[in-house]
C-alpha cells in the first residue's frame, strides 16, 4: 500500500502533504524562548544560557520555517536530534553587535540580555548560534540541546492588558506587531490606546506598507511606567519606565534604546507576535530598529511621527540600511572584504547577487553620477550605510536616507514586497 501511495504522488494524481504538515510533525502551536547572556568586546564574543520560557502563542509562518535569506549579522537554527534535520532558523542582529564596534567595546567587556523564539518543538532539538564574520561567512559560535518536557520551563505568567489596534486575520499568514508601551504613566492609557491608532494611520500611510496594509495585524500591550516621559542621560533626567529605553545610547544624544530585551519579550508574549515595535512617550526626536529585534521610536514628534516609523520598522522587519552619511558612533561597520547583505547598499563587490542589478536600466554607468539625469534613475550613488567613500546606495533620495521625501525608493519597495511575501507564505 504504501508502495502504491508513493507511486500516485509521483504522478500526481494525489494531492501532496500540505506544507504546513512539517510544522504539525516537529512544533506545538506555542513558544519556546531561549533566554541568553551575549558577552564579549570587539574581538570577542560568548554566549551564556539564562533560562527557557514557554510563551502561549506562535504567530510566525508555518511554512517558512527554514530562513535561506542570507541576511543579518547572526542566525539561529533549530535542529531536530534524531533526526539531524534543521528544522527552524532565522536570522538577527542585536544591540550588541553594534556596541562591539563602538571605541567603548576596545576596552571594555560587557553582557546584554538576549533571546530567540521559536516553535516550541516536540522532541529534543539542539539550539546553534551563529555569527557573520567579515568575509561574510556564518561561523558557529554556541549550541545547546533542549528538551522541551524539562521540568525547569518556565511558564507564562500574564500580567497586563491587551487589545487590538488593527486585525485583518490569521496570524500565520499575517505580519504580527505588538506595540509597547515606553514612559506611559498609569493614568495615561487613554494617551497610549490614541498613539496605537495614530501609529497605524500613519505608517499605512506610506507605501509599500500601504498596499500591504490587509497582510498586517497590529496588537498593543498597555503596561504602565511608574514616571511618565523618557530618560535622558545626557540631560540628567531619569525616568523609572517600564522598557527601561535610553537616550543617548552609545553617546549618540538621539538614539533611544533598551539594552533589556528579555524584559520586552515578557511583556509582548502576552499577544502574538513577530515584531516589537516600542512608543516613547516623547516629542524627541530619536529611537532606532535592529533587524529581527525590535523597533523604537517617538509618539509625537511634531512633524515627522509617521517617516520615523516606516523608517526605523523597515530597519526591524528586514535590516534596511540606513543610507546616509555620517552621525554614528560605530567604527568601521562596513568593513571587511564581503558584498553587504542588506538590500540597499552595496561595496559593489558582487552586486549582481542582489534583485537591483535587475532594477539598472542598460547604459547606467556604475558608479552613476549624482546629477539631475539621474535623479529618478536606480543607479549605484557613493554614499550611504554612515560612510561617505566606499558604499552606495540604488536612488539619489529615500525614506532610508532623509525625511525631505515621502517614499521609498524602488529598490527598498520591492525588497519589502518581496520580504512580507516570503513571511506571509
Amino acid at each position: 500500500m504504501k508502495y502504491l501511495l508513493a507511486l500516485f504522488l509521483l504522478a500526481g494524481l494525489l494531492p501532496a502533504k500540505p506544507a504546513t504538515a512539517q510544522f504539525s510533525q516537529y512544533f506545538l502551536d506555542k513558544t519556546l524562548r531561549f533566554d541568553y547572556y551575549h558577552c564579549g568586546d570587539s574581538r570577542t564574543e560568548e554566549y551564556y544560557f539564562d533560562e527557557l520560557k514557554s510563551e502561549p502563542y506562535w504567530a510566525g509562518s508555518k511554512t517558512t520555517l527554514v530562513d535561506d535569506t542570507g541576511y543579518g549579522v547572526q542566525l539561529f537554527k533549530i535542529i531536530d536530534i534524531a533526526s539531524g534535520k534543521e528544522i527552524y532558523s532565522r536570522s538577527f542582529n542585536t544591540l550588541f553587535n553594534e556596541w562591539q564596534m563602538t571605541e567603548e567595546a576596545a576596552h571594555v567587556r560587557k553582557a546584554m540580555p538576549e533571546s530567540v523564539v521559536f516553535p516550541f518543538p516536540k522532541n529534543p532539538v539542539r539550539l546553534e548560534i551563529y555569527s557573520r564574520n567579515k568575509k561574510g561567512v556564518f561561523e558557529k559560535k554556541f549550541e545547546q540541546e533542549i528538551d522541551p518536557q524539562s521540568l525547569f520551563i518556565r511558564p507564562f505568567s500574564p500580567r497586563y492588558e491587551t487589545f487590538e489596534v488593527m486585525y485583518n486575520g490569521n496570524a500565520e499568514q499575517r505580519v504580527d506587531v505588538v506595540l509597547l508601551p515606553e514612559g506611559y504613566a498609569a493614568d495615561e492609557k487613554e494617551t497610549f490606546v490614541a498613539d496605537c491608532r495614530k501609529f497605524v494611520q500613519e505608517f499605512f500611510a506610506f507605501e509599500p506598507y500601504k498596499s500591504l496594509a490587509p497582510r498586517f495585524n497590529v496588537r498593543a500591550v498597555w503596561a504602565p511606567s511608574e514616571n511618565s516621559g523618557v530618560t535622558l542621560p545626557g540631560e540628567h533626567v531619569w525616568r523609572n519606565t517600564v522598557a527601561k529605553a535610553q537616550f543617548y545610547t552609545f553617546g549618540s544624544e538621539r538614539y533611544q534604546m533598551v539594552e533589556d530585551f528579555q524584559g520586552l519579550r515578557d511583556i509582548a508574549a502576552h499577544v502574538p507576535y513577530e515584531y516589537i515595535y516600542v512608543i516613547s512617550n516623547t516629542q524627541k526626536y530619536g529611537g532606532g530598529g535592529i533587524y529581527n529585534f525590535y523597533g523604537i521610536s517617538a509618539a509625537h514628534h511634531p512633524s515627522a511621527t509617521g517617516k520615523i516609523y516606516v523608517h526605523e520598522f523597515s530597519h526591524l522587519l528586514m535590516g534596511l540600511a540606513d543610507e546616509y552619511e555620517g552621525t554614528t558612533s560605530y567604527d568601521d561597520m562596513y568593513g571587511g572584504n564581503a558584498e553587504l547583505w542588506e538590500e540597499n547598499i552595496t561595496t559593489l563587490k558582487d552586486l549582481d547577487k542582489k534583485d537591483w542589478k535587475k532594477m539598472i536600466q542598460p547604459g547606467t554607468p556604475i558608479p552613476t553620477p549624482e546629477t539631475e539625469e539621474y535623479r529618478n534613475t536606480v543607479g549605484a550613488f557613493e554614499g550611504g550605510g554612515y560612510m561617505s567613500k566606499g558604499v552606495y546606495r540604488p536612488f539619489q533620495t529615500c525614506l532610508m536616507r532623509e525625511f525631505t521625501t515621502d517614499r521609498f525608493c524602488p529598490v527598498c519597495t520591492h525588497a519589502i514586497q518581496k520580504y512580507i511575501d516570503w513571511l506571509c507564505r
